[in-house]
């Protein structure tokens, strides 16, 4: 069946907002110096030129509103990158181009990053997808359930697994996502300052969870716990951790959690919502959300994963085990209230699971979005990935274009 062929029903998307280093110095250099992005003609990907026109013409339409100063949209697999197109600013007050080398906040990007580097581990033996938490972060021990109605807290039936939080199964939520609930509020009270990942993980492991983990599906903090994990099975830092099982084999080198001020000038910025100065270091290294990155950088990733876990003869995992990663997880025991898609689609390790026809079983595409309007999507088969990238916190409903519709525009062109 040709691509061109295939039915495709739009993604209903809802916008939320290794192995230990073993690669030689000089492969590394080379890895780096050589661009992750080398042009090939759009109709590889069944997209031609009117396609592309049209989706150019709706990115202008979001700047010219004022929805977005700028953004860029890429598809590639790993012949080449058929469609990169670049719209507008980084900035309001930018008179710099968006381009693949601009400096975004990926936010929840991050947890398929941390996602790959967990499994990594699982690979090496250095942790076990059913160990509880508490062997890493004791303050788990012991761990409680709080009534999202009442308030009453009861003693948990089970304790929150690796698998848990890379499903988020675990009954971590976050406070924005439940803001009006008991759990929310002692989050809200609790959770600040400036904590190292290990500090914040004790933190939350002190307090109630939100339900029985394994039994209903809830967005929170279980992936900045994972960084925590990383962090204790490592014994180093997560900076650390991913510079040696991810980065550095890939040649993501201005993939990190805080900007040099050197690099300052290349960092997008918002015209709504306020976003923190990822130029000043902070304690807290977020395996939920706090990372910056290029496209350049981040199509390292993308490709790798549609490559199997492998980047240019680098292995970062193997493919069976991204394999299981994009295993179903969400059985019809667990509970969907609180599931971003409702009753479409699916959640593996640690990423989304979306159908690409209308079969709701599959096959799906995986990956994630940021709450800044970054999405990475990879399609294994279609034989493609998409990155695409801009900066906004709120503002005017209703944008011609964003992460959604960046799907969407290039699922329509590519197999209509």
């Amino acid at each position: 069946m040709t691509n061109k062929s295939r039915t495709i029903r739009l993604l209903s998307v809802i916008t939320i907002f290794c192995f230990p280093f073993l690669v030689v110095a000089d492969n590394h250099e080379a890895t780096s110096n050589l661009s992750s992005i080398s042009l090939i003609h759009s109709t590889n990907f069944g997209i031609d030129q009117s396609e592309i026109e049209e989706i150019k013409a709706a990115m202008h339409a979001a700047v010219e509103g004022e929805h977005i100063p700028g953004a860029l949209l890429l598809v590639g697999n790993s012949t080449g990158v058929g469609v990169l197109e670049t719209v507008g600013m980084q900035g309001p007050n930018s008179s710099t181009p968006v381009n693949k080398d601009t400096i975004f906040r990926i936010y929840s990007m991050t947890k398929p990053i941390i996602s790959v580097a967990i499994m990594s581990l699982v690979e090496d033996g250095m942790i076990k997808l059913d160990d509880p938490v508490e062997r890493f972060i004791p303050e788990f021990t012991n761990l409680k359930v709080i009534d999202s109605e009442t308030g009453e807290i009861r003693d948990a039936q089970t304790s929150i697994t690796i698998e848990n939080l890379l499903t988020h199964e675990s009954g971590l939520i976050q406070e924005i996502f439940s803001p009006n609930s008991a759990l929310g509020a002692r989050y809200r009270e609790e959770l600040r300052g400036d904590f190292t990942a290990q500090e914040f993980a004790a933190k939350i492991g002190g307090l109630p969870v939100y339900f029985d983990p394994g039994t209903a599906w809830h967005y929170g903090h279980s992936t900045d716990i994972l960084g925590a994990v990383l962090e204790v099975a490592s014994n180093t830092t997560l900076d650390v951790v991913l510079q040696e099982r991810i980065f550095r084999p890939l040649g993501m080198d201005e993939t990190s959690f805080w900007v040099p001020e050197s690099k300052k000038f290349r960092i997008a910025e918002p015209i709504h919502g306020a976003m923190g100065d990822n130029t000043i270091p902070r304690r807290m290294l977020s395996g939920g959300g706090g990372l910056n990155s290029t496209t350049e950088d981040y199509v390292r990733f993308a490709e790798m994963l549609l490559s199997g876990g492998e980047y240019r003869g680098r292995r970062i995992i193997k493919e069976s085990t991204l394999r299981q990663m994009r295993e179903k997880k969400i059985t019809d025991e667990v509970s969907r209230e609180f599931f971003f898609y409702g009753n479409v689609g699916n959640w593996g390790l640690g990423f989304h699971l979306q159908p690409t026809t209308n079969d709701p079983n599959g096959p799906h595409n995986f990956g994630w979005r940021g709450i800044g309007g970054t999405i990475v999507v990879v399609d294994e088969e279609n034989d493609f990935y998409m990155v695409y990238m801009e900066q906004k916190r709120g503002g005017p409903r209703g944008a011609p274009f964003d992460n959604n519709i960046a799907t969407q525009m290039v699922y329509e062109a590519m197999l209509n």
